[in-house]
């Protein structure tokens, strides 16, 4: 591809209209909203792990290098952030909806990732988060 591409990865932003932002609705008494939880930095890493593969499969972009290019950073670190689609789908659907407050970082899932077999994935992940129901993690056929 010979265009230019921006990615943008927004955080926190208000829109018009939105919770109390310039031109915002009225509300009726009594329906205001929680506050939202607070999104783990693992779990933003990787929806955006998926959402650049989608992009380069359609061929937005030509590969990974470009999109690394074009975001300012090492080809290398976008490795590591892609390298987080070899987990197995149910770890990745944990991780999507893990609570801001655990402590699970993207080095902490190097070695995990690094395993191809995902009964032995979800071992290591399991381990790395001693107390925890494994329940979602479980497979009778592991």
């Amino acid at each position: 591809m010979n265009g230019q591409h921006e990615i943008t990865y927004a955080l926190g932003q208000r829109r018009p209209g939105v919770h109390g932002g310039k031109g915002a609705r009225s509300r009726k008494p009594g329906a205001e909203q929680a506050p939202a939880a607070p999104i783990a930095r693992i779990a933003r890493l990787l929806a955006l792990a998926i959402t650049l593969e989608r992009r380069v499969r359609k061929k937005e972009f030509r590969d990974y290098a470009e999109v690394a290019r074009l975001a300012g950073i090492t080809r290398a670190r976008m490795t590591q952030i892609t390298k987080l689609l070899d987990l197995a789908p149910d770890i990745q659907e944990e991780l999507l909806f893990m609570p801001a407050a655990k402590p699970v970082t993207e080095r902490n899932l190097r070695p995990v990732a690094a395993q191809i077999a995902w009964p032995e994935q979800r071992r290591l992940f399991r381990s790395m988060l001693p107390g925890q129901p494994t329940s979602k993690l479980s497979n009778p056929h592991d």
